[in-house]
């Protein structure tokens, strides 16, 4: 949440002058206390003023900073993932290496005939095939992937920071979004480098840095 040029006005009267009455704020703004009463709603639901009856509202010494470490933890995965592209274990290097050309990702989840997921391919592991000298038509992808344990992937509900801490830890692209089944891991999205760089930078534009 951003404050607006009221509310940020506000703020400074109390922190200046608090405890400070609702019909104070309003005078001081020229405004009627019906007028700014959401905006104090606002400010006080957020942590910023506390208010005492018969006393007034005072600054609760949070921190425009503090609000926007807030915004960024509570980013979740399921608001910014993107539609994960998949392919059968079956399915030829070869055209493998087609279908991340034609959809211009970095990563394709591989998963089994019930969508389960089973595997990942990276541009890394289809260079290498490529390079060996073998008939890629005749490879199927289940034999150059990475097989579970050492597929990090995460869930809908996950915080975006700690998401994007992964994939610098783990110097990868992409990870899968999974819900877990009684079959398996269920794969339902993803979410890349891109998706954590294009929130990060809605974030910062809305705070102004």
């Amino acid at each position: 949440m951003e404050l607006n040029k009221r509310q940020d006005e506000i703020l400074e009267i109390v922190k200046a002058d608090g405890p400070i009455t609702g019909e104070q704020i309003a005078e001081r703004l020229s405004l009627t206390r019906a007028t700014i009463r959401p905006d104090l709603a606002i400010l006080t639901m957020a942590g910023f003023l506390d208010a005492r009856p018969r006393v007034g509202y005072f600054y609760s010494g949070k921190k425009k900073d503090q609000h926007l470490t807030e915004n960024m933890m509570n980013m979740k995965v399921r608001d910014f993932q993107s539609i994960p592209v998949v392919v059968k274990e079956s399915l030829s290097v070869y055209d493998a290496i087609t279908q991340m050309f034609l959809e211009d990702v970095g990563t394709l989840i591989v998963v089994d005939d019930q969508s389960r997921l089973t595997g990942i391919l990276s541009r890394k592991d289809l260079l290498r095939t490529a390079i060996g000298g073998t008939d890629l038509e005749k490879i199927p992808v289940h034999m150059i992937m990475t097989r579970m344990p050492n597929i990090a992937y995460c869930r809908k509900n996950e915080a975006l920071v700690h998401v994007a801490k992964v994939l610098i830890e783990r110097q990868i692209d992409a990870l899968p979004v999974v819900e877990e089944t009684e079959e398996g891991l269920s794969v339902i999205g993803r979410i890349t480098k891109t998706n954590i760089t294009s929130a990060f930078l809605s974030l910062a534009e809305n705070h102004d840095l």
